[in-house]
């Protein structure tokens, strides 16, 4: 059960990320799904650098360090699938 949830929150997270961040992100729900999960780990990991908390708490900062993660991956995805390629 705790892995439906914790899908459902990737998903969630993926849609905020997707939403907040600007021009379209040509992505099915299963991509989505991804990105917010790996976002999450990536914000966890932000987020125990600073405070206390460990990776897999679920707390204010962890939700809001999910939604960066996110961004970030959004941000570099974008960055490294637009990349000029001189022929």
């Amino acid at each position: 059960m705790a892995i439906v949830l914790f899908l459902l929150f990737g998903l969630v997270v993926g849609f905020i990320a997707r939403a907040v961040m600007p021009g379209t992100q040509k992505m099915g729900l299963i991509a989505t799904m991804i990105l917010g999960v790996v976002g999450s780990f990536v914000g966890g990991f932000l987020v125990s650098l600073v405070t206390d908390s460990r990776v897999t708490d679920l707390n204010t900062a962890g939700v809001i360090g999910s939604v960066v993660g996110a961004l970030l991956l959004l941000f570099v995805m974008g960055k490294l699938s637009h990349r000029n390629v001189w022929a």
